[in-house]
């Protein structure tokens, strides 16, 4: 039996509650692959690219270990390129979210 799934603080605030769907325009979605982005990827994602944090700083703000940030940022990183590259279509699952300081708009590093 597998150990439970520990709980992640995401938040990030473009995708908070809802899922979407984005795809190359004029092909309709029914015509597409889709690829499913978890928002814990979106979550790890948007800390390290999007808000320049390192892994730790990443995995501080959601309560997950470094390696775990690692594994979910490659994850990510790879379903995000084989879209682009493939033209397929990225659904973002949503999740629920709890918001820390670390999703503040001041810098984490203080």
């Amino acid at each position: 039996m597998p150990r439970p799934r520990k709980p992640r603080t995401c938040i990030c605030p473009h995708r908070v509650g809802f899922a979407a769907v984005f795809k190359p325009a004029g092909t309709p979605l029914k015509d597409l692959d889709l690829v499913q982005l978890a928002h814990d990827e979106l979550d790890a994602l948007h800390l390290c690219d999007g808000q320049g944090k390192t892994q730790e700083e990443a995995g501080a703000c959601m309560g997950v270990s470094r390696g775990t940030v690692q594994r979910l940022l490659a994850a990510a990183r790879s379903k995000v390129a084989d879209v682009l590259v493939q033209q397929k279509a990225l659904a973002i699952s949503g999740g629920p979210g709890q918001a820390t300081a670390c999703h503040s708009t001041g810098s984490a590093k203080e």
